[in-house]
């Protein structure tokens, strides 16, 4: 049986509608990073900044999924909070910090065991932080979403689906920002759209563990990929104990180590 993935499909499931949202205006600015799925990985958001500022960039957008399943969770939220964001918003498994996680009960002692680890070198006050982050920003007439614009947890995949227009929850005609899935990938999609997932900075699962995030400049989105010490992170993730070895392969292989 494949392992199950904190980021995987659930089509069953159904996540809370954030009342909060961001809408940025069209201006012209230097470069933006856009960073996915960041899951605690200290070593690799630093590898990112680095190159992220070498290309000019002055400002972020946070896609979610900022510090559970990860082997530095506080610091790297405390690293995110010191940084210029232009939008962050909320992901799944910052809304699991407070929320009952919708996940199928072979998982439910992984994902029990990693959120109170990670809510725990939180704090009370980062995870309320996390928690109250909106679901969605625009920034230039893109849809930013953490999954998709219906959910927070049902997501695109690289090649196209039966039923996928139903994620679009109406959206037509635009492009769409997201993540979840850890996989770097541009395709057109239903309605007249463009689906494009920056990828993970902290566990990508497209088979490279280098890091994978994108450049926003003159309204074209490039993706990137930045190598970072993996090893010390994977290093950092194995200290908390058995329960985080899966995790700890996911960093290391680039891949779900049961697929």
């Amino acid at each position: 049986m494949a392992a199950w993935s904190p980021d995987c499909n659930q089509p069953e499931a159904s996540s809370r509608r954030a009342a909060l949202s961001v809408t940025i205006p069209a201006v012209s600015r230097p470069p933006i990073a856009l960073l996915y799925d960041l899951h605690g990985n200290l070593a690799a958001l630093e590898a990112v900044v680095a190159e992220a500022e070498a290309a000019g960039v002055e400002e972020y957008l946070l896609g979610g999924d900022y510090a559970t399943f990860g082997p530095w969770p506080r610091e790297t939220v405390e690293v995110l909070e010191t940084m210029p964001a232009i939008a962050r918003i909320r992901g799944n498994v910052d809304r699991w910090l407070v929320d009952e996680p919708e996940v199928p009960d072979q998982a439910r002692q992984l994902v029990e065991t990693a959120r109170a680890a990670a809510g725990e070198a939180l704090g009370t006050g980062l995870v309320e932080r996390l928690y109250r982050l909106p679901e969605r920003a625009e920034l230039d007439g893109i849809l930013v979403c953490h999954a998709s614009p219906l959910s927070d947890i049902e997501s695109f995949a690289p090649e196209p689906q039966d039923g996928e227009e139903r994620m679009l929850a109406g959206a037509s005609g635009r492009t769409i920002l997201f993540g979840h899935s850890h996989r770097q990938f541009r395709r057109p999609g239903p309605n007249e759209t463009e689906l494009v997932n920056p990828g993970s900075v902290g566990a990508p699962l497209d088979g490279d563990p280098r890091a994978a995030w994108a450049l926003f400049e003159d309204g074209e989105i490039g993706f990137r990929r930045t190598e970072y010490d993996v090893e010390r992170a994977v290093a950092k993730m194995r200290s908390y104990g058995e329960w985080a070895q899966p995790i700890a392969l996911r960093i290391e292989r680039g891949y779900d180590p049961g697929t």
